[in-house]
């Protein structure tokens, strides 16, 4: 019997995509807005120089420069969205790779604004903007730029800085490429019994196997090749780690961390109180590996038995067209003016539903200031492809309401805010599901994927979180950061984390060494921070407390148009102070407990 075949792009129902002929009508349409933007380009140099010469050669440039950012944009959406739904068509390939050298183009262009703004003085700047009202509408975006002031260098200097960016950037590329392409894992066995080469992707399908030996071979065998290089990839962490620092102390911030966190203006009180929040909640993770334990019918659990599932298949799942009805309904208390712009996505053809040959893998949203926050999914019936439906709507709607209450200089939004839109529509559909399945078997299910979640995205972030900061401070003493030194530190957390009913595997002590995360520079903590914000924020609109929905609302439509701090707190989370935190595990706690009745009744 042949193998089913995914259908071609050209065979889909047109109901089944996504209409990009609102971006663009036909490809020579699209043709002709690369040559406007070029043609664009060419002029945007004529305000270089002038703006120590007024305001209104400072508002002219900033409005020129805005428009042309604002059209290339539309460009690259389209280009990228073209070449996504199927990266086998050489047609988009080559519009994509047309935009992309175009971005360049723009970039370069552009680049001496904000060194030129920071060479007029405040009293300058903020005497232009009294003199040219339409100015006004600027100050939180010159704000921003000003409060680089303490941290920028001499034109000289920044020029040095910039030329080393490559050599910066050496040792993430020598792990990626290392990582990604020169290791060479070794053969296992699958459940099958077959012989299988060991990859990174199938190193995860392998420790969701229900058979113990593969879980262990498969652990034991990626391990091993870490082991052998782990001398080599703590020189490539010990150097990027060394860049960070380095980077923090010339442009005169106090650590690498207060760098990091700058840029988006974020409170380093932040990240210490997700650490102690987290820290002293570990006994409610340690609770749940060990009813893991109980539920596998362990003699001893291992790091490689916490990612099999314990409950089996899903015991519902949904086509597309029943996870659109149930998302219409559970995310029903968000409210009216938020459902319009759900069932406007599910009318107007914001999404490209199913999987076809050459499609990208994956989900996502994806859109600019002038098009609509398009959703990329590739369907296959399941619960997990509902919550991933309800996720990405949760990105389109945040960027529907920023677009369309937030003049374009501020109409995007930080990755710091970005996950908690999506996180909160899932928990809201577990609250939904909760509330209205009465199945235990079904509940169990629920209360499980929300639980793991829980763990995989605050407990294992947030380790992970502790472990960069450690090693930035150590590497700020001048302690040197061996590979010893690493496994000795990250295997004495990962006990501390797991807790007794782990058993202290030693290969997990080089883990540290596989986490491609700890190249990206004080990332990690924002999973965390998010997904414990929108626990609070859906507990607050499902319990319809007092003014909640309505500063929900406002956070979604706030864009950049203040530090994301502020957006929260107007949100109605306060995220310098650990109560947002402490409700997450709160939440955690009881559905671990109505969990933990169920397995004992199932």
């Amino acid at each position: 019997m042949e193998a089913q075949q995914l259908p071609k792009r050209a065979e889909l129902e047109v109901n089944q995509t996504w209409d990009l002929t609102k971006i663009f009508a036909d490809d020579q349409a699209f043709e002709q807005a690369m040559q406007a933007v070029s043609d664009k380009l060419t002029e945007v140099s004529k305000y270089k120089g002038t703006l120590a010469k007024g305001a209104n050669e400072l508002y002219q440039a900033i409005e020129y420069i805005g428009e042309v950012t604002r059209q290339f944009e539309v460009i690259y959406v389209y280009s990228h969205l073209k070449n996504d739904q199927d990266t086998t068509n050489a047609i988009y390939q080559g519009l994509h790779a047309k935009s992309s050298s175009l971005a360049a183009q723009v970039s370069e262009a552009i680049s001496w604004f904000e060194p030129e703004l920071l060479q007029l003085s405040d009293e300058t700047i903020w005497t232009y903007v009294e003199l040219v009202p339409e100015l006004a509408r600027y100050r939180h975006f010159i704000t921003n730029v000003l409060s680089e002031r303490p941290h920028i260098l001499t034109e000289k200097e920044e020029a040095l800085l910039a030329g080393a960016g490559e050599i910066f950037g050496a040792s993430s590329k020598t792990f990626s490429i290392l990582n990604n392409s020169d290791l060479k894992f070794p053969t296992v066995k699958n459940e099958k019994g077959e012989s299988v080469q060991l990859s990174h992707g199938l190193y995860g399908q392998l420790l969701e196997s229900t058979t113990p030996e593969v879980r262990e071979e498969a652990f034991k065998g990626m391990y091993s090749v870490y082991q052998q290089f782990q001398s080599t990839f703590a020189t490539t962490l010990s150097s990027h780690v060394k860049t960070h620092n380095f980077k923090a102390t010339i442009r005169n911030y106090s650590s690498a961390r207060a760098a990091a966190l700058a840029s988006n203006h974020i409170p380093e009180a932040v990240y210490d109180s997700l650490l102690d929040v987290v820290k002293r909640n570990l006994p409610l993770l340690h609770r749940y590996v060990a009813l893991r334990k109980k539920v596998l019918d362990l003699d001893t659990l291992h790091m490689y038995d916490l990612y099999t599932p314990i409950l089996g298949d899903a015991p519902i799942r949904y086509s597309y067209e029943e996870a659109k009805e149930k998302a219409l309904v559970a995310l029903q208390p968000l409210g009216a003016e938020y459902m319009a712009v759900v069932k406007e996505a599910f009318e107007s053809r914001w999404i490209d539903i199913v999987e076809n040959q050459g499609k990208r893998s994956g989900a996502y949203s994806s859109g600019c200031y002038d098009t609509a926050p398009y959703i990329l999914m590739n369907w296959h019936d399941s619960l997990d492809q509902l919550y991933t439906l309800v996720h990405e709507m949760g990105h389109s709607v945040h960027s529907y309401f920023t677009r369309n209450n937030q003049p374009y200089v501020y109409g995007d939004y930080s990755i710091f805010l970005a996950e908690i839109a999506s996180t909160t529509n899932e928990n809201i559909l577990t609250e939904h599901l909760l509330a209205t399945e009465t199945d235990p078997k079904v509940r169990a299910f629920v209360l499980n994927r929300y639980l793991d979640g829980f763990k995989g995205t605050i407990f294992r972030q947030t380790q992970f979180a502790e472990f960069e900061h450690f090693i930035h401070t150590e590497d700020a003493k001048g302690v040197p950061l061996t590979s010893e030194y690493l496994s000795e530190y990250y295997g004495n957390l990962n006990a501390e984390y797991y807790g007794e009913a782990v058993a202290r595997d030693p290969e997990i002590a080089v883990e540290w060494a596989r986490i491609p995360h700890f190249y990206y520079n004080y990332y990690v903590y924002q999973y965390s921070t998010g997904f414990s914000a929108a626990s609070t924020l859906a507990n607050k609109i499902i319990n319809q407390e007092p003014q909640a929905l309505e500063n929900y609302l406002a956070y979604l439509k706030a864009g950049s148009s203040d530090f994301p701090i502020e957006v929260m707190k107007k949100a109605g989370v306060d995220m310098t102070q650990p109560t947002y935190l402490e409700e997450a595990m709160k939440v955690f706690e009881t559905r671990l407990t109505e969990f933990e009745q169920l397995i004992d009744r199932l």
